[in-house]
C-alpha cells in the first residue's frame, strides 16, 4: 500500500505529457493486438519522460490491462471467443508470471536485448513456414496439442512477468503452429491470456515498486482505443493485415534491438 500511495504523489505529469502518453498508448494497443511489440513504444517513452526503467516496465502493465479488456470484449461481441480454453491457458501462465515478475529488476538491459533479438529471429522463421491446417474458434485442438500448448504457457507467463515486451511474438507461434488455431482465433486467445497474467504481474510490481500510476492510466486510455481498433480490423479483414503487421513489426523489432 505504501509504494502505491508514494507513487501517486511522486509522478505528476503535465497535460502535454499525458497527451503524448495517450497517443503512444493508441499505437501500443493497436500493435499489441495485431501482432506484438507495442511495449517497445510505451516503455521507452516513459523512460524518456524520466521514469526509471524498472518502474517503466512495471507501470506498462497498468496500460496493458485496459488494452486487453477492450480487445477481449471486441472479439466476444463478434462471436470470436472460447473463454474455457482461453482461461485454462491463462491460468497456466500464473506460476511463470510470479517468478518472472519477481526477477524483473535483476536482468541487465544489454543481455536482455540480445536474447530478445535471437528469439524474434526464431519466431520470424517459424511464422514464415508454410501455414499448417488450422481449426476454427469453435473447434478444439487435439489432446497432444492441447497438452503442449498448456505446458508452454508456463514459459509465456515467465516472459510476460519478466519483461512482457515481445510476448505476442512468442504466443502467436504457440497458438497458431502448435495448437493449429487460425490467426484471428489466435489473437482472440492471446489477448485473454495476456489479461490473465497481467493481473498477477501488476500485483507483484505494485507491491514492490512505486509505479507511475498517472502515466499508466494515460497510456491505458490510449491502449483501450488502439486495441479496439485492431480487434475490429481483424474481425472485418481476416488474417491478411495480421500477417503483414506481424512480419513488419518483427523485422523492425530485431533491427532496433541489435543496432540501436
Amino acid at each position: 500500500m505504501r509504494p502505491l500511495l508514494a507513487s501517486v504523489f511522486r509522478y505528476n505529469p503535465c497535460m502535454l505529457e499525458l497527451l503524448l502518453l495517450t497517443v503512444t498508448g493508441i499505437a501500443t494497443g493497436f500493435l499489441n493486438v495485431m501482432a506484438g511489440g507495442g511495449s517497445m513504444l510505451s516503455v521507452p517513452v516513459m523512460i524518456f519522460l524520466g521514469v526509471p526503467g524498472t518502474v517503466a516496465n512495471g507501470t506498462n502493465r497498468i496500460a496493458i490491462l485496459p488494452q486487453n479488456i477492450s480487445a477481449v470484449w471486441a472479439f466476444y461481441r463478434k462471436g470470436i471467443s472460447n473463454f474455457r480454453l482461453s482461461l485454462t491457458l491463462g491460468l497456466c501462465t500464473i506460476p511463470g508470471t510470479l517468478i518472472g515478475a519477481s526477477l524483473a529488476s535483476r536482468i541487465p538491459n544489454d543481455q536482455f536485448n540480445t536474447l530478445l533479438a535471437i528469439v524474434m529471429v526464431i519466431v520470424l522463421i517459424v511464422m514464415s513456414l508454410p501455414q499448417p491446417k488450422t481449426i476454427s474458434v469453435n473447434d478444439s485442438p487435439s489432446r497432444n496439442r492441447l497438452i503442449a500448448g498448456h505446458a508452454l504457457m508456463v514459459l509465456i507467463g515467465f516472459w510476460g512477468g519478466l519483461i512482457h515486451i515481445g510476448v505476442g511474438f512468442l504466443l502467436m507461434p504457440i497458438l497458431n503452429r502448435v495448437m493449429q488455431l487460425d490467426l484471428v482465433t489466435t489473437n482472440a486467445h492471446k489477448v485473454f491470456i495476456v489479461l490473465c497474467y497481467t493481473v498477477v504481474a501488476l500485483s507483484v510490481f505494485a507491491a514492490q515498486l512505486e509505479l507511475a500510476w498517472m502515466y499508466g492510466i494515460a497510456l491505458g486510455i490510449g491502449t483501450w482505443i488502439g486495441a479496439w481498433l485492431a480487434a475490429n480490423m481483424q474481425i472485418k479483414q481476416g488474417i491478411g493485415p495480421i500477417k503483414i503487421t506481424l512480419n513488419i513489426v518483427i523485422v523492425a523489432f530485431i533491427i532496433k534491438l541489435l543496432f540501436f
